[in-house]
Order: structure tokens, then C-alpha cells, then sequence
């Protein structure tokens, strides 16, 4: 699927509309005109989350009630959807041809990867931001695993409403056993699906590392599950269950579900050693782009369409020499947005990118790949 278009309505600074090409996207002007928040519209209207804040409506603008994002996706000549993401205090509905869609086939609409400042969260923070990774690649290849993460948390937050309620009214523990039986065995099957699902993930990540060649750098993943050294992790499914009964009172004790694969992490290392812990900010840039590119490489092995990339502000994260050489390494890879407030940067790359110059959240001036800044563009 390729974004066609996208238009914006009371998001942010943004206003009117634009035509973006297949490939190569570059967004350039002035801080603080509004570049970031394209590229944030569009990740709103894949994900319909944002990669800046987890408060929509602060993505509205001031004074409006509502902000909508409509998008135009295609793939190839004979299909297109229209996309809307509509943002009403912290609420959003979603909508694929005018009608409203569950979340879980909304998501498989328009896929984005993402290489922004708050994704460093992969490299540098909570095992949160690295499950995340991990389920979102997933989700990319085997769009049903969304169901199953989503199942999932649900099973969680019924047992810790259960865990909490025997943690305030002392309910004996046999009696909190058979309160959460239910809700245990949908954990086990879910937990070991999930499990099985970021290995083998990891596995395929590694060898898609191995073999990438737009920087030699070392780096290798490991997922590590909450539950090793526990036991016998290659039957995982009887580890969890003893581990669970086992851990009953202390469940309690805590309030919450302190068992299963929402406790798990992914090890970043980079020539051996952790980045997390021992890289450089320099270095966690490096690998977390080796990551994202990693990650793409999979799902242009079992898509027939490249995926969005966007990449919010490439020359404070990168340099000239390696901008350039992530840009050739991604044609005919995906259809890439870029953000740069420095043009000369990127200015080798504007014969074969669709250009747009930004101001005030609208386009002020664009260049359609190989044709001139008057045919084919849509001013904002």
C-alpha cells in the first residue's frame, strides 16, 4: 500500500492537503513550521496513535473541538481506500471508506515504520518501548497477532481487577484461585502464543541483521523471557502454569499479574555489549536505524507492497555521507518521508523525490519527481 494523500483539518498547525510520490518524500523549511506534524499525521493515520504524545487532544488545535486526518491509500491501479482518523477530546474514531472499522483491520490499512527521537525509547528505555517493537513487527507479517496482543491485555486487566480486589478485602487464596482460573487459562494460551511468536521474530531479525548492508555494524538481538531460569524454557507453556500457581500469593501481595510474557525484554547489543547500558547516544541511533531497516527487510519478504518509512529530522541524527547512503539503500524499498531543516543535505536527491517546502503547516512550494514545481503538485 502506498499513501497517495493526506489532508488535515484543525491537527495541530497543519491545514489543507498534499499528494506525496511512491518513493522518496522530503519535507524541508524553518523550525517550528509544522514538518514534524505531517509526518505525525501521517503516523496518526496508520496507527492512529502519536509518536509525540499519548494525550491526543493535545494534538488538536486550540480552540477547536475536533481534528480529522483522511488519507487516500492505493495498491496498484485498481484499489484505494480513503482512511480517517477523527480526534474528539482524548477519543478517536476510525473509519476506512466512510464506515467505521475496528482497530484490528483499520491496522492493517498502512504500514509505517518509524525513526524518530522518541523511538530511541527501543534502544535506551523501559522493556515497554522494546515489546512494543516486537509486536508491532510482528503484527506487520501476521496481522491476526494483533487480536492476540489485544486479547491478551484484556486478559490481563481482568486478572489484576481480581488480584486488586483480594489485595484490599484479604480473600483467602483458595478462594482468589478459582476467582482467577478463568482468567489464568486464557493467559497461558495467549502467553504462549505470544511467546513463540517474539522468538521466532527475534530469529528472523537476527538473520535479516546478518545480512544487512547499509551499515557494518554488530548488532544482534535476544528476547528474554521474564521466566528464564525459572526452568525448563523449551516447554514453556508448563513453565508458565507452574510458575503462575506457584506465585499466587505473591500476585496478591503485588495487586497485579507478575507472570507471563507482558514481564519480557528484548537485549540490544551491539558488538557484544548492551547498548542499552554500555552504547554511546551515537551508537544507539545507529542501531535502533539498523533495527527499523532490519525490521523492513522481513516485511518486504512477505509483502507484495513496500511499507511507509518516515524519518523525522535525518540530519540531526544523521550525516551527510550516511543520509545519503540510507536514501540509496531505501529505493525501491519503501516509500520514505523525510523532515530536514538543512536542504543542502538532501538537495542530491531532489531530481528523484517528490519535494515540499513547509511554512506555517502548509506547503509553500513543492517539486514533483522528475518534472518541474508547477505540474503534478498540490499547493496546500
Amino acid at each position: 500500500m502506498l499513501l497517495a494523500a493526506i489532508e488535515a483539518t484543525n491537527f495541530r498547525n497543519l491545514s489543507g492537503r498534499i499528494e506525496w510520490g511512491p518513493r522518496l518524500n522530503i519535507i524541508y523549511g524553518n523550525n517550528g513550521q509544522g514538518k514534524t506534524n505531517w509526518l505525525e499525521a501521517i503516523y496518526l493515520l496508520a496507527r492512529t496513535k502519536s509518536f509525540r504524545t499519548q494525550r491526543l487532544q493535545e494534538a488538536i488545535k486550540f480552540g477547536e473541538e475536533l481534528a480529522v486526518i483522511r488519507g487516500t491509500v492505493t495498491a496498484g491501479s485498481d484499489i484505494e481506500r480513503e482512511l480517517q482518523v477523527t480526534l474528539h477530546d482524548n477519543s478517536k474514531t476510525i473509519f476506512v471508506n466512510a464506515k467505521r472499522e475496528t482497530l484490528a483491520r483499520y491496522l492493517t490499512q498502512l504500514q509505517v515504520f518509524s525513526f524518530t527521537a522518541t523511538d530511541l525509547e527501543v534502544v535506551r528505555g523501559a522493556p515497554e518501548a522494546r515489546r512494543r517493537f516486537l509486536d508491532r513487527g510482528i503484527a506487520s507479517l501476521k496481522p491476526a497477532y494483533l487480536k492476540t496482543i489485544a486479547d491478551y491485555a484484556k486478559v490481563i486487566k481482568q486478572k489484576n481487577r481480581v488480584l486488586q480486589l483480594a489485595n484490599e478485602n484479604e480473600i483467602g487464596l483458595a478462594q482468589v484461585e478459582d476467582l482467577l482460573a478463568p482468567w489464568n487459562e486464557q493467559l497461558i494460551k495467549l502467553g504462549v502464543s505470544i511467546h513463540h511468536a517474539r522468538e521466532e521474530y527475534v530469529t528472523s531479525l537476527n538473520a535479516a541483521l546478518e545480512r544487512q548492508l547499509f551499515e557494518r555494524r554488530d548488532v544482534t538481538t535476544r528476547y528474554v523471557s521474564s521466566l528464564e531460569n525459572k526452568g525448563d524454557l523449551s516447554d514453556y507453556e508448563s513453565l508458565l502454569r507452574s510458575r503462575i500457581a506457584l506465585r499466587l500469593a505473591a500476585e496478591v501481595g503485588a495487586g497485579h499479574a507478575l507472570i507471563g510474557p507482558h514481564r519480557d525484554d528484548l537485549e540490544i547489543h551491539l558488538d557484544g555489549r548492551e547498548i542499552r547500558v554500555y552504547g554511546s547516544s551515537g551508537q544507539q541511533r545507529s542501531a535502533l536505524l539498523l533495527l527499523d531497516l532490519a525490521a523492513i527487510s522481513l516485511y518486504n519478504s512477505t509483502a507484495n507492497h513496500h511499507p511507509v518509512f518516515i524519518i523525522d529530522d535525518v540530519d540531526a541524527e544523521l550525516d551527510e555521507g550516511r543520509i545519503r547512503h540510507l536514501l540509496e539503500y531505501l529505493e525501491n524499498r519503501t516509500q520514505t518521508f523525510i523532515t530536514t531543516s538543512k536542504r543542502n543535505h538532501v538537495e542530491g536527491f531532489f531530481s528523484r523525490a517528490n519535494v515540499y517546502e513547509i511554512e506555517d503547516g502548509k506547503v509553500r512550494s513543492s517539486q514533483a519527481q522528475n518534472d518541474s514545481a508547477s505540474a503534478n503538485s498540490i499547493l496546500a
